[in-house]
């Protein structure tokens, strides 16, 4: 016919024994059985079969195996068991009692395994443990990829190395590369730290992993969590992406942004985009915020040293303050604010070159304050005047964390305007003095006193004009203070996270054992309607069965 190819139907190639002692074939007992006895030897396509005794079948195209079972394919891949079935149609495989499959890089151990030559894979559902150079892998359900030499483990998978632990319910493992992908809730413990993570790699033979589901990794005292992880062991390297956190448990500080690197020899801690650090005073119940381009953290737990820098910004309750950067020693208890300094307290302002903040290291309360060079302080009162003073120098004392005092040294000017009880101007008192010194109540000037070579008028409302009530250098910057923890990210960019790059999820194929086992049952039906069933060694997968039962 015209157009029409015809194709001959691929032809099944039978099981064929080599070699044997001894041959029985008893046509009225086992009509169609060959019964090989001693140094067995069968052959089937490229697998070669090796027993103590074996029933073959010819017309079923199936062989059973008996004693120091041993089934090779190619050169590298060997099945040892005690028992074995071989369906020469489905080119299909059951091995039982003290199943072993090796590789040149692996070992499996199992009570039963399931074997398809057609897909090259090998599946057992009773419990497993492989072994390969360095690791121990066990799980109650698995699968050999033989052409890729990948096995999937699935159910209390559990992987033990010389320097960690890995529990989960889904691990992929190659056995040429050591690597290890996992699925669902897994943990990774060693002495160094531990990983929790839903999605990630582990190179068992190397030194990196790469987390991205639900990731975080614990150590001593600080815990890391990110939309992305990766670790190194070696270097003690960490670094995360995207919704970082940084806990620091024994300082109750967290940092976060969206990049960030850990260096755990180093105690080190580096983070930006959108970079925050939070302190908790366990005492006050209130919390610091900080912020910044970026954050470095550095030291040692009792003696921590931060950096905040480009566009730094704090804020915590009755304070705020911007700069070019913060630096901060926990072990001293100072903290700088460098280059365009100012804080905010209630009505106040103070601005300087340098603004120098002193902690009580045991207490962590703030103690003091010094602010150098070109120090000014403003006070915008309740009816919208300003309160000015400025000098070289400016000190300020804090009690239960609230400025109550401040003093101005050298060259010092200030603009007071003076109030009766009622809240009356009584006058502007404008002039010079080589000293001033203000006690605060609730962030206000409650008391002013000038000292030596005072030199300065008190004028009424009428006589000075609007033009000479503000000093030299008067900078009122009302409109960047920071009033809540969230405005510390006012006038911030935004931030274009980065795409994730994800790990592949896994592909579960239906279980194929089942269908395995029904090939075996219909193999076994016809043996007992023919009397061909020889007695056949009870398995500890058929005993558990039958207890089941």
């Amino acid at each position: 016919m015209a157009g029409f190819l015809w194709l001959p139907a691929q032809e099944v190639k039978k099981i064929i024994i080599n070699n044997a002692d001894n041959f029985d074939k008893n046509e009225l007992d086992h009509p169609g059985v060959v019964v090989a006895i001693g140094n067995v030897q069968a052959t089937h396509e490229n697998v070669k079969l090796y027993c103590d005794q074996a029933y073959h079948y010819p017309r079923r195209n199936l062989i059973r195996a008996y004693g120091n079972v041993r089934l090779n394919q190619g050169d590298t891949l060997k099945l040892y068991s005690q028992y074995l079935e071989y369906y020469g149609d489905t080119k299909t495989a059951i091995a039982y009692q003290n199943v072993r499959m090796t590789d040149p890089k692996m070992t499996l151990t199992t009570d039963t395994l399931y074997f398809d030559r057609v897909k090259q894979r090998a599946y057992y559902n009773s419990g497993g443990t492989l072994r390969d150079s360095i690791n121990v892998l066990t799980s109650k359900r698995g699968t050999y990829f033989a052409e890729n030499k990948m096995f999937q483990f699935l159910t209390n998978v559990k992987l033990v190395n010389p320097d960690y632990v890995i529990n989960t319910q889904h691990l992929d493992f190659y056995t040429d590369s050591g690597f290890a992908y996992m699925y669902g809730p897994t943990t990774i413990i060693s002495e160094a730290n531990q990983i929790y993570s839903e999605r990630g790699f582990y190179e068992t033979r190397g030194t990196r992993s790469y987390f991205v589901k639900n990731s975080k990794i614990q150590y001593e005292n600080r815990l890391i969590e990110g939309d992305s992880l990766f670790y190194d062991k070696v270097r003690e390297f960490a670094s995360a992406t995207n919704n970082i956190k940084i806990t620091d448990t024994l300082n109750s500080t967290v940092i976060k942004g969206h990049y960030g690197e850990v260096y755990k020899a180093k105690d080190s801690v580096f983070i930006t985009k959108r970079a925050v650090a939070i302190t908790y005073d366990k005492k006050t119940l209130d919390s610091a915020y900080i912020h910044s381009d970026t954050i470095l953290v550095t030291g040692k737990p009792d003696a921590r040293i931060m950096k905040a820098y480009r566009n730094a910004r704090f804020y915590k309750k009755d304070m705020s303050g911007k700069a070019d950067s913060i630096h901060s020693n926990q072990q001293t208890g100072i903290t700088k604010m460098i280059r365009k300094p100012v804080i905010w307290t209630g009505r106040t302002q103070m601005t300087g070159d340098t603004i120098i903040i002193t902690s009580n290291t045991e207490t962590e309360e703030l103690d003091s304050l010094k602010v150098f060079n070109n120090a000014f302080l403003i006070e915008h009162d309740s009816l919208d005047n300003y309160n000015q003073v400025k000098g070289l120098r400016l000190y300020g004392l804090f009690k239960d964390n609230d400025l109550y005092f401040t003093e101005l040294v050298k060259n010092t000017e200030y603009v007071y305007f003076t109030r009766n009880d009622k809240k009356e101007l009584i006058g502007i008192d404008k002039g010079y003095c080589s000293k001033i010194s203000m006690f605060m109540s609730e962030s206000q000037i409650d008391e002013i006193t000038f000292y030596t070579q005072v030199d300065g008028i008190v004028y009424t409302d009428e006589d000075l004009p609007q033009n000479v009530r503000k000093l030299r250098g008067f900078n009122w910057r009302g409109e960047e203070v920071i009033r809540t923890k969230d405005d510390i990210f006012k006038g911030d960019k935004p931030i274009k996270l980065t795409k994730i790059r994800g790990l592949p999820l896994p592909v579960i194929e239906n279980d194929p054992i089942e269908e395995l086992k029904r090939l075996k049952q219909e193999a076994d039906k016809k043996d007992m309607g023919d009397g061909l069933k020889p007695n056949l060694p009870s398995t500890e997968n058929e005993t558990s069965e039958k207890e089941n039962k």
